[in-house]
């Protein structure tokens, strides 16, 4: 008889605890022998799943085993069918990989907090006395030592004051993978004489909410020590019948961890609220139908991991569009990318405000094709009433590449009193001053930081640390190397060659226009979005008096004088810039060489077509001419038996 040894502790701390209250242990030692025979009955469960597979995958497939090939990603592999009956992205191994890297430092940070919550509460504990009589208030707490069960699932396990045989582990299977539970008495606190009431910390439950083949929760699974279950949900039954072959593919671990569940996403997540620590959104398209239900169904400093592959409406390709999606109208400008961020994240927290909660970003990200946000969800009406001094309107100039925010809000504080009023405004007149031509506005956006650097450098610590557990090492360690060397205070950029194209000028090295922009006090870094993009808290009127004394040094051809470029030269700059190298205008990892922005890996590397659409010819853009032919040459092998030519031996017969 095969029993794990911290389950035999456990239950063997229940037994003594008992005899010494004077409890009657017979009870105790039915569950002790009942749990054993379970123990062996889920062994001898796990033994036989790899060999039960072939025979549940012989009837589970509609087709023959040859139409099907293994993918691996990590540690995880899953078995694709050729006919794109469930949608599976390679290039979304970037998106898989920071998740994993985001979701270990998730756990991480989660235990350190609770235990700094754990050791807050033992310093402001009062002492019991010196006759080793307990105070009534002390027996208070002895007495209500069961956390509240408002939240059932916020990651505190309850504590058992006693079990009864009668009420056995049980089991779920339905519309789902068969997942056994474990039994309350060896998942639950066991109190002891030192650390009675004393809450342990559960693992954490995770939401794949559009799971697709199930690949993202089998790598979490089996990836992400000391997590608890996944539950993967699809409303697609091709998707979860796929899901469910690919758990059972990946062994016990995946087996004892994932379940895989058949309901609509929205209406499963609004019907289990703050029941996740985590939620993953990484729909086909927009997130937007999905967030409201998401923003419930996350747990107390939970966290919310969402993706939008829609970045033509996020970029200004369709604003109406975007503001019907998203409640907020982009600007086309070189900085979208970084807006298309930041609309995501005030559409979050717009969410979030409906049900007294708001977010804390931790990391945003825009790679290829789309946008990742991971945020923390907490809830307060107080924190709450500071949204506003988060979101701000975007003024843009149509003749130049002059920018300024708009606040939503401000405060006033008097003594210890906050007053929330309106943002003042305009900021802008209604022509610019740098060129004289009218302003487009956008907005509102998410104008706080987009990052939390605390967490990116544990994150790239992490990455760093495990290299070889990350198929997409050298792409998300760039990244994130990038992103820890962002202004985080800093939204939005400017682009560079964009000022010298207003300008027709030439175009200084970055390292000078950086030095200009030091030596006149101001902060300066990249930005992970694009290469030739510049965050700076310089004012635009100190930014353009930085090129006017540039122009001056490299003269350009006269121009129109009704163009931006020359109403702009016309002006004499106030600033007299600097364009000596200075030792900031390199980041860290610039001079270390380090790789910050790599190529594509292969060709072809974009987005892929919606699960079950038919593979043509016109898809060769996006799939390439490679895949395309396989796919019509296996459309010509299964032509249909009633089209082929009639021969004697069907004749005959």
């Amino acid at each position: 008889m095969l029993v794990t040894h911290s389950h035999v502790l456990k239950l063997q701390l229940k037994l003594v605890s008992a005899t010494r209250i004077g409890t009657k242990p017979l009870s105790l030692f039915k569950v002790w022998s009942f749990f054993c025979s379970k123990t062996v009955e889920r062994a001898e469960e796990k033994d036989h799943t790899l060999n039960l597979f072939l025979h549940d995958i012989g009837t589970t497939m509609s087709s023959d085993l040859n139409d099907y090939k293994i993918i691996k990603e990590g540690e995880a592999e899953i078995l694709m069918h050729a006919k794109n009956e469930v949608f599976y992205n390679k290039t979304q191994v970037n998106n898989r990989d920071i998740s994993v890297a985001v979701l270990r430092t998730f756990i991480s940070k989660r235990k350190q907090e609770h235990e700094a919550m754990l050791s807050k509460k033992t310093k402001g504990a009062p002492k019991v006395p010196e006759n080793n009589e307990p105070s009534e208030l002390v027996k208070e707490e002895e007495l209500d030592t069961t956390p509240p069960e408002d939240h059932k699932s916020n990651g505190e396990c309850k504590i058992e004051e006693d079990i009864s045989p009668e009420e056995p582990c049980s089991t779920v299977e339905e519309d789902s993978v068969k997942v056994t539970e474990e039994c309350s008495t060896t998942e639950g606190q066991i109190n002891g004489s030192e650390g009675k009431g004393r809450r342990e910390l559960k693992p954490p439950r995770v939401l794949e909410a559009l799971s697709a083949s199930g690949l993202r929760s089998l790598r979490y699974a089996r990836e992400v020590e000391g997590i608890g279950q996944v539950v993967a949900v699809d409303n697609d039954q091709a998707s979860v019948d796929a899901c469910r072959r690919n758990i059972k593919f990946n062994g016990s671990v995946a087996v004892s961890k994932v379940e895989s569940h058949l309901a609509d996403a929205r209406v499963y997540m609004i019907t289990h609220p703050k029941e996740f620590d985590v939620v993953d959104l990484d729909p086909y398209g927009s997130p937007s139908v999905f967030l409201d239900s998401a923003v419930q169904s996350v747990v107390d400093g939970g966290m919310l991991m969402c993706t939008a592959t829609d970045m033509a409406v996020l970029c200004g390709g369709n604003g109406e569009v975007c503001y019907s999606k998203y409640g907020s109208y982009p600007l086309r400008g070189k900085y979208c990318h970084e807006m298309a961020l930041r609309i995501v994240l005030a559409c979050i927290e717009s969410h979030a405000n409906r049900y007294k909660r708001y977010i804390v970003p931790v990391l945003s990200v825009q790679m290829d094709f789309y946008l990742r946000v991971f945020v923390r969800i907490y809830t307060s009406a107080s924190a709450m009433k500071n949204t506003p001094l988060k979101l701000s309107y975007v003024y843009q100039c149509t003749g130049c590449d002059s920018f300024h925010l708009q606040p939503i809000g401000r405060t006033i504080s008097k003594n210890t009193s906050v007053r929330y009023l309106p943002g003042f405004g305009p900021v802008v007149p209604q022509e610019c001053t740098d060129c004289g031509k009218k302003f487009n506005m956008g907005g509102p956006i998410w104008s706080a930081p987009i990052h939390d650097q605390e967490w990116v450098t544990a994150i790239l610590a992490d990455v760093k640390s495990m290299k070889d557990r990350y198929p997409a090492y050298d792409r998300i360690s760039a990244v994130l190397t990038t992103i820890s060397e962002e202004l985080p205070d800093v939204p939005l950029f400017l682009s560079l060659h964009n000022l010298c194209a207003t300008l027709k000028c030439t175009s200084p090295s970055a390292i000078i226009f950086r030095s200009a922009v030091i030596n006149a006090g101001y902060r300066i870094s990249g930005t992970h979005v694009n290469p030739l993009g510049l965050k700076s808290d310089a004012p635009m009127d100190v930014i353009w008096d930085i090129m006017r004394c540039w122009v001056k040094n490299h003269p350009v051809k006269p121009q129109p004088a009704d163009q931006s470029g020359s109403i702009i030269l016309a002006k004499e700059p106030v600033l007299q810039a600097n364009f000596a190298r200075a030792v900031a205008s390199l980041s860290k990892a610039q001079a270390k060489k380090v790789a910050r922005f790599l190529p594509n890996p292969e060709r072809h590397w974009g987005p892929k077509l919606r699960a079950g659409r038919t593979i043509t010819s016109k898809h060769v853009s996006l799939l390439g001419p490679e895949a395309i032919n396989g796919a019509l040459n296996q459309e010509d092998e299964e032509e249909p038996k009633s089209k082929k030519p009639r021969t004697e031996d069907t004749v005959t017969s």
